[in-house]
């Protein structure tokens, strides 16, 4: 678990992978406790404009080989949107994710829940297969008014 402090903010803990863990471990080693865990070329903390301009960068040498990133808007914000998502497609409460994100209310993190289509498409496929199967069983059996009917 990683605790997080900010200027004025209150502090949030993030929970960690070991190996990443281990691996921050081993970047403050012989760090002072002043010192934050990511640095700029100075050796102060890395600021959030710092990330920004890191994140903005990154984006530039991915869209070499990823040319549909060129047309993109990527910044911190929206690795943090696509983590969410990540975490919303592979299962995890909507609660869970507002608490991992920081939000107040459960509102702010549905917008997640309501932009996805992939998953709204999938929920209905996983709905549609059945209902087809169980209307062509029917409908052979008895007619349209039969099937009807049993509904």
């Amino acid at each position: 678990m990683a605790t997080l402090h900010g200027k004025g903010r209150k502090v949030r803990q993030c929970p960690l992978w070991k190996v990443t863990a281990e691996a921050l471990r081993e970047i403050v080693r012989n760090r002072s406790a002043s010192q934050g865990v990511f640095l700029n070329r100075h050796g102060q903390s890395l600021t959030r404009y710092g990330v920004h301009i890191l994140v903005k960068r990154y984006a530039r040498q991915a869209a070499v080989k990823m040319p549909t990133l060129r047309n993109k808007r990527v910044g911190p914000h929206c690795i943090r949107h696509s983590t969410a998502m990540a975490l919303l497609r592979s299962g995890v409460d909507i609660n869970t994710i507002r608490i991992w994100l920081g939000h107040a209310s459960l509102q702010t993190t549905h917008i997640y829940a309501e932009s996805d289509l992939k998953m709204k498409a999938r929920a209905l496929a996983r709905c549609e297969a059945p209902l087809v199967q169980a209307a062509q069983k029917r409908s052979n059996e008895k007619g349209l008014i039969g099937f009807l009917k049993s509904l």
